[in-house]
Formats: structure tokens, C-alpha cells, sequence
């Protein structure tokens, strides 16, 4: 039987816990996870650890937790720990050349898009709000760039048509957690052929901005409706009725001109606000009013008079 190999692992938020789990479920040995400082998190501002460091610490794994992962210090902490390969999934920052060659089996990255569709931070995400059918998992052989490694592994997933990131997120967390496990045992036996990406046919996925999520009803529906399940749950679809900022969720294109101008709701009952695009209606089925929780439409109506024609700005 041939010996452990010795894994270090970087993550941080909850997308990288299934991917240290899976490796700490498997026969090879982590020695060592790394992860982002803790931060202040929610309205509350507490100091909370992240995901990663939850799960390493219940499994009494060393944990590191670096400022900046191009010190001099901190490549001597790697080099003590003496990896045959590195683990990486959604760290978040991208990692110095020398650091990828410190392992004898290099670096591989657990990414949540089809390589090269969607390098960057926020992969989920935007193949949802630009309506794709599919994504899926890629295991990459890491180098310096921005997810421009060769590839070792990919698997294809469809997304549901009102699948929202948030939803698409956690399944994919899970499969790259599988994914992973099978990409390291056959790196382990050499069965593993890397091909490069071509380049060419990249797309860009940068983090998102809470100013996204102000709607443009000028879009059509069917745009309106990807951006809104992509932007859920963060950071959100919004607009203003009457001032009062609400967050939209769970929208349906309905294929019928409006005659009123795009942003006029037409029609507030039970079902939804349905709201008159560029193109075609949109019914919203669930809304937060400002300062409160989350709820389908027809509670949030019943206290809330609207004529029609009000615009929605």
C-alpha cells in the first residue's frame, strides 16, 4: 500500500467545506489547513471564524491563518510542513508561483465553473445571471494566473431554469467535494492527464456589488429574472416603492406586453407583483420590505396599498 499523501489545504468560506471534507474522509493525511483571518461578520460586527477554520479545528487540524501568503514567514510555515500536494478551494487570494512548487505534486484548485468560463471570484453567480443552461465543476492544475491552469477534471451540471446562485451554490459545493476526492486519487496513481485551457474562449466572473442589485426594468424580463436568481441571496435584487427600498425574490417571466411603461406594476394580489418590463412582464412572488424578514407576496401585500401604474424606481 503506498504511504499518505501528505495534503495542506486553503479555503476559507462555506463553499471549501465539503472539498476538506471529503479529504478528511479519504485515506490521505491533512496536515495542515489554511484560511483567511477571522472577520467581523453580520449586522452585530462579531468576530467570527471562518468555515474552513470551524471544521479543521473539530478535526484537530493545524490551522494558519496569514495576513498575506507572500511572506517569507509564511513560505517557511509551508516548507516545515513538507506537503506532497496542495488543496485549494475558494481561498481567496491568488497564491505566489513559489508556493505552487513547494508541493512535489504541485497545487489544484476546486473551481465552480466550467474552465475557461468564468475565472474569477464570483463563478456561480454570474453563470446564473447570464442565464446559462449548465456549469459544473473543474479541478485545475494551478499556476500563478487567475484560473489559467491546465484542467485535470471536469463535471457538467445543468441549471434549473428558477434555480437561484444560492441554491446552484450549495450543490456544487457538495460535488466539488466529490470531485476532489476522486481527482486526488487518481493524481495519486498518475491517471490524471492534464489539458490547458483555451484561453481564447475565456470569460471574467469579478465579485459582485451590492449596487448590482438595483433593477433596470428598461431589461427584459427574461435578463430580469436571471439577475434577480443570481443575485440571491447576496446581495439581492432591490428597487423603491414610494420610497421604501424592497428586495425581490422568486420571479417568474410572464410573456405578455404590459401597456404600461417599463417598472409600472400592473397587477398586486396574491400571486405577486407583476411589473412591467422592456420586454414581457415579471411576476415576483416573494419580497423583504425594508427592515424585515423575507415573505411571499401575498403577506407582504396585505398591509401595503398599491395602485396601479405605481412605478417601482
Amino acid at each position: 500500500m503506498s504511504a499518505s499523501l501528505r495534503i495542506v489545504f486553503m479555503g476559507t468560506p462555506d463553499f471549501a467545506v465539503p472539498s476538506l471534507q471529503a479529504l478528511l474522509d479519504g485515506p490521505e493525511e491533512v496536515v495542515a489547513a489554511v484560511c483567511q483571518p477571522d472577520r467581523e461578520r453580520g449586522r452585530g460586527k462579531k468576530v467570527s471564524p471562518p468555515p474552513v477554520k470551524v471544521l479543521a479545528e473539530r478535526h484537530r487540524i493545524p490551522v494558519l491563518q496569514p495576513e498575506s501568503v507572500r511572506t517569507a514567514s509564511f513560505l517557511e510555515e509551508m516548507q516545515a510542513l513538507a506537503p506532497d500536494l496542495l488543496v485549494v478551494a475558494a481561498y481567496g487570494k491568488i497564491l505566489p508561483q513559489r508556493l505552487l512548487d513547494l508541493p512535489r505534486l504541485g497545487a489544484i484548485n476546486v473551481h465552480g465553473s466550467l474552465l475557461p468560463k468564468y475565472r474569477g471570484a464570483a463563478p456561480i453567480q454570474w453563470a446564473v445571471i447570464n442565464g446559462e443552461t449548465e456549469t459544473g465543476i473543474t479541478i485545475m492544475q494551478m499556476d500563478a494566473g487567475m484560473d489559467t491552469g491546465d484542467i485535470l477534471l471536469a463535471v457538467v451540471v445543468p441549471i434549473g431554469r428558477q434555480e437561484t446562485a444560492g441554491e446552484l451554490f450549495g450543490r456544487l459545493a457538495l460535488l466539488g467535494g466529490e470531485v476532489l476526492g476522486n481527482a486526488v486519487a487518481r493524481l495519486k496513481e498518475g491517471a490524471l492527464a492534464a489539458r490547458p485551457q483555451a484561453h481564447d474562449l475565456a470569460s471574467h466572473a469579478p465579485m459582485l456589488k451590492k449596487e448590482m442589485g438595483h433593477l433596470d426594468w428598461t431589461l427584459p424580463a427574461c435578463r430580469l429574472h436571471d439577475l434577480i436568481r443570481g443575485l440571491a441571496p447576496w446581495p439581492s435584487a432591490y428597487g423603491f416603492i414610494d420610497g421604501k427600498r424592497f428586495r425581490f425574490f422568486s420571479p417568474e417571466v410572464v410573456p405578455v406586453r404590459a401597456g404600461s411603461p417599463p417598472g409600472a406594476i400592473c397587477r398586486a394580489d396574491g400571486q405577486g407583483l407583476l411589473v412591467a418590463t422592456g420586454d414581457d412582464c415579471l411576476l415576483i412572488r416573494e419580497i423583504q420590505p425594508e427592515g424585515k424578514k423575507r415573505m411571499d407576496a401575498g403577506s407582504c401585500l396585505r398591509g401595503l396599498r398599491i395602485l396601479p401604474n405605481t412605478p417601482i424606481t
